[in-house]
């Protein structure tokens, strides 16, 4: 499903697009889903920090689960 939706963008800019025959909805579409997915990857990698960090030293310190039995 789509959603029309208003934007207010500066006047030379969506002058240009035109000219270059730019689709300003397809970029800003894309523009937006690329800013909603950087968002989302910081939030999970706030969340997820401590996690990482802790599965890390526990690697570093107790090596990996099956260690003894990698071939390489």
């Amino acid at each position: 499903m789509r959603r029309p939706t208003n934007v207010t963008l500066p006047d030379e800019l969506v002058a240009e697009a035109k000219a270059l025959q730019v689709n300003v909805s397809q970029a800003c579409e894309s523009g937006l889903a690329r800013a909603v997915a950087e968002v989302r990857r910081a939030r999970w990698l706030a969340e997820n920090t401590q996690a990482i960090e802790d599965h890390n030293a526990r690697i570093e310190r107790d090596g990996l689960i099956l260690d003894e039995f990698r071939q390489f």
